[in-house]
């Protein structure tokens, strides 16, 4: 990997401004593997060297990667002057990154959401072009049925004259209950289809998208980074499973 300067890395990270890093240096709080930095100047490469200020290491990848479970009620977006944005659960210096919502899900939908600064992957998942599966749980009004599933997989045609590809449909325990696979991501659409068949959606929540699961362990609102493993699965995705 290329040699960065330091005051870069530690100002990409939000945390910092450079003036900020430039007087931390100068009252010697950033080290590189241990050994004090006498010149914000100078270079490392963020891969091989350990950075730390005031003792904690600090991550100085090039990408963040996180996943959020998203609760109801937030927008997945940037920004917003009126509402509360999937955004605003994360920390000032994260907020700072420029992270984005890989995709987008409803106000009232739960679920995983990817949230990343790594414009090349998100377009790459995002591209119509690369069909990743999303796997969705719904509960309805109605119980769904051998027809529903059928009927989803034929590729359905909304009033509207949207032709939906083939989709999966698994109904659950009674038939109230189900999952959805997409290989695209149209307006509403799990509500969309299943309200045309006369199910409408009640609760809905995505739990997967590729390669990348939903962590159980994450109540809604909470966010974790990706794992190496799980970044590396969709870097891999770009090539073999979207």
């Amino acid at each position: 990997m290329a040699l960065e300067r330091l005051d870069k890395l530690l100002a990409s990270t939000g945390r910092w401004s450079r003036r900020e890093v430039k007087e931390l240096v100068r009252q010697g709080r950033v080290q590189a593997d241990g050994v004090p930095v006498r010149r914000p100047e100078d270079k490392c490469d963020p891969a091989a060297v350990c950075v730390t200020v005031d003792g904690q290491a600090v991550d100085c990848a090039p990408f963040v990667y996180l996943m959020l479970h998203k609760p109801a009620g937030l927008l997945s977006a940037t920004e917003d002057r009126r509402q509360r944005t999937v955004l605003d659960l994360l920390p000032e210096h994260l907020r700072r990154r420029g992270l984005f919502p890989v995709g987008r899900l409803d106000k009232d939908t739960e679920g995983l959401l990817l949230l990343t600064d790594d414009g090349p992957l998100g377009h790459e998942l995002l591209s119509p072009k690369k069909h990743v599966d999303k796997v969705y749980y719904a509960r309805v009004d109605g119980t769904v049925d051998r027809e529903d599933a059928e009927a989803l997989a034929g590729g359905m045609s909304l009033g509207d004259g949207l032709r939906c590809l083939p989709a999966g449909l698994e109904p659950l325990g009674d038939g109230s209950e189900c999952l959805v696979t997409l290989r695209e991501g149209k307006y509403h659409q799990v509500k969309r289809m299943l309200a045309a068949r006369g199910k409408p959606v009640r609760y809905l929540k995505r739990l997967s998208m590729g390669p990348l699961r939903l962590d159980p362990e994450l109540a809604p609102g909470e966010w974790r980074p990706l794992t190496p493993e799980e970044v590396a699965a969709l870097r891999r995705g770009q090539g073999e499973l979207l």
